[in-house]
């Protein structure tokens, strides 16, 4: 399975703004969580059996307040330092691919990506894995590359209605697919095209305050547990001093 990894160059007022306006991260704290995320994420579909292509938004994509410079720099920049060069993809197409996003709209450009590959690349099966869920592992990766083999369309529920992972042997209409809640409109897609629909296990991202809450509460008890996972992420959550509190709230040192 491909597995398309979208980032955002990591910029403040960019990346994870709804954070900002809804909990104590600034937009600088919001920047350093994003890049770990993103960190995790890449690391987590090495360790799998998936081919990871990093999918950027350029200039073309961006809103007008940040599309200047070099977003797809930026982006190489942050994948690189953190995977180093020697995961690059080379002449022989093995390692990371950097590809840009090409449409109006989040769903258009999630759409062209799976749709190029699945009809003019011919993949087996393409899987979307969003950049901020720093939990995923190789196993529910590997997990959903196996059942899209026996479903067209596998979806990875989390908070809020969203979807975390999106994995499609069979492309679907994606006009308004990634309407909310995602993955009740990405089933309904599915299922108007005639496709089956597997699920992944729900995992929360650092994308909403629910999410991020629950995410820095399970790396907090994964540190405990000595159990690893999502380092980067858990790294950055203690330099920025996150933590939950009693009263459910996210608090910060």
């Amino acid at each position: 399975m491909i597995v398309v990894v979208p980032v955002d160059p990591p910029r403040e007022g960019l990346v994870l703004s709804s954070l900002v306006d809804e909990t104590p991260l600034s937009a600088a704290a919001a920047v350093t969580l994003y890049e770990a995320a993103v960190v995790d994420v890449c690391w987590a579909v090495l360790e799998s059996g998936g081919d990871l292509l990093v999918n950027y938004r350029d200039g073309d994509t961006l809103p007008d307040e940040f599309a200047d410079g070099d977003p797809e720099a930026e982006v190489r920049a942050l994948v690189v330092d953190a995977l180093g060069d020697d995961a690059l993809a080379g002449d022989d197409g093995e390692g990371v691919r950097f590809e840009r996003q090409v449409g109006s709209s989040r769903a258009a450009r999630i759409g062209n990506t799976v749709t190029h590959l699945l009809e003019r690349e011919a993949a087996d099966s393409v899987g979307v894995l969003e950049p901020t869920v720093p939990l995923v592992r190789r196993t529910e990766i590997d997990g959903a590359a196996m059942s899209v083999r026996r479903h067209d369309v596998v979806l990875g529920p989390s908070t809020e209605g969203q979807t975390y992972l999106a994995a499609f042997g069979e492309p679907i209409d994606f006009t308004g697919a990634y309407a909310v809640p995602e993955v009740a409109t990405l089933a309904a897609r599915a299922n108007d095209a005639g496709l089956g629909v597997g699920f992944a296990p729900m995992l929360s991202t650092v994308a909403t305050p629910a999410g991020l809450r629950s995410t820095v509460a399970l790396l907090e008890a994964r540190g405990i547990a000595g159990q690893p996972g999502g380092e980067a992420t858990a790294a950055a959550v203690d330099e920025l001093g996150l933590s939950v509190g009693t009263d459910g709230s996210l608090e910060r040192a």
